[in-house]
């Protein structure tokens, strides 16, 4: 190829540049830029039909190597990117609307919610499918009432007491159309609160999941994140097939603590099931309590969850239970009370009475 750079050294280029924080280079006006040959035929690569008619491109490897992407941040940092399709599950009550809710407005104020923050406002749709308009208000309401800023991003939402012939269904086209007639530029996030309510394709088939799926990937490559909200099966995994997961960038679910009160009120773990390129402290679990004050205003209390369980132990450690009563208690592991024990010996957190974890 002449002077041309192969395109192992191109790419390399492009992953130097890359580390060094500069932009990829231009596809168009620059040197490095070649036409990838191929066998059988010249570049660029022709336009192929799939079975609905539509145009479906190809792209050499160095002209992909060489195109300029926008650069994926987050709307909710660190697990809700642009672009990004996410689910968040649990079983019925726990608290998947005050989540939805709480992370939409997060985005369109560019907030914070449970530790997360979203850099900058950003549009969101809300599409709820199943909760009382006058119970949606009375939730949003205290959230702005407690928020720290304003949404200076639109926050879009679509009710189905508004709608009288019903809420659109995300796998017909027709309903697609609806959705897509009302979506406007601003809009960098879609709520889809919940999957079983505004879908009618049966949960356990994977190929009716497909159809939502298509529209889901449509959506991403107009720009736009969907955070899918559905509910758990009776073994606590997300219900229905688990072709699901497969195209996710983030999977959260929403559990109990083993301690509940349903005097707490809101209150679950929050767990991490999937996360595509996120490590660390970044995808601990967490316990979430909603905390309401003398004026009525809601705060968010968050620890995690190993800090919850420690406390857990050492209360009833000190309540005279031994180890073992504590497992079985807490539904833990001997192992993990025993670590817990010796953390708590350590650092001065049994009474005096307490002799290890073991009745005196």
């Amino acid at each position: 190829m002449g002077s041309e750079k192969n395109p192992l050294d191109l790419a390399a280029e492009y992953v130097e540049r890359a580390k060094a924080g500069k932009r990829p280079p231009r596809r168009h006006g620059d040197d490095h830029v070649v036409r990838m040959p191929t066998a059988g035929r010249e570049a660029p690569q022709p336009e192929l039909e799939d079975e609905r008619g539509r145009p479906v491109k190809l792209i050499g490897l160095r002209d992909f190597l060489t195109q300029e992407f926008p650069p994926r941040e987050n709307l909710l940092t660190p697990w809700l990117p642009s672009q990004g399709l996410c689910m968040v599950f649990a079983q019925r009550g726990i608290g998947k609307t005050h989540f939805a809710l709480g992370v939409a407005y997060a985005v369109a104020s560019g907030g914070d919610f449970l530790g997360w923050r979203a850099p900058e406002p950003r549009g969101v749709l809300y599409l709820d499918g199943e909760m009382p308009a006058g119970a949606m208000q009375e939730r949003l309401a205290a959230i702005v009432a407690s928020a720290e800023h304003e949404a200076a991003a639109p926050f879009d939402i679509l009710t189905p007491d508004l709608q009288p012939e019903g809420m659109p269904r995300l796998d017909s086209a027709q309903g697609q159309d609806e959705i897509e007639a009302i979506l406007a530029p601003e809009h960098k996030l879609i709520v889809v609160d919940n999957i079983s309510t505004l879908t009618a394709t049966r949960e356990n088939e994977a190929d009716g999941w497909s159809t939502t799926q298509a529209w889901a990937l449509r959506q991403r490559s107009a720009g736009r994140s969907v955070l899918f909200i559905h509910h758990a099966g009776k073994g606590g995994a997300q219900r229905g097939t688990s072709r699901r997961e497969d195209v996710l960038d983030t999977s959260i679910r929403l559990s109990r603590p083993q301690d509940y009160d349903p005097r707490q009120g809101a209150c679950f773990e929050i767990h991490f099931e999937k996360a595509r390129g996120i490590l660390g402290e970044d995808v601990s679990s967490l316990e979430a309590t909603l905390t309401t004050g003398p004026d009525g205003s809601q705060t968010w209390v968050t620890r995690t969850v190993e800090e919850s369980t420690f406390d857990k132990v050492v209360d009833l450690l000190n309540e005279g239970l031994s180890q073992a009563e504590v497992a079985t208690e807490l539904e833990l592991n001997k192992s993990t009370v025993s670590r817990h024990a010796r953390r708590a010996r350590e650092g001065g957190f049994l009474t005096a009475e307490q002799s290890g974890g073991r009745r005196k």
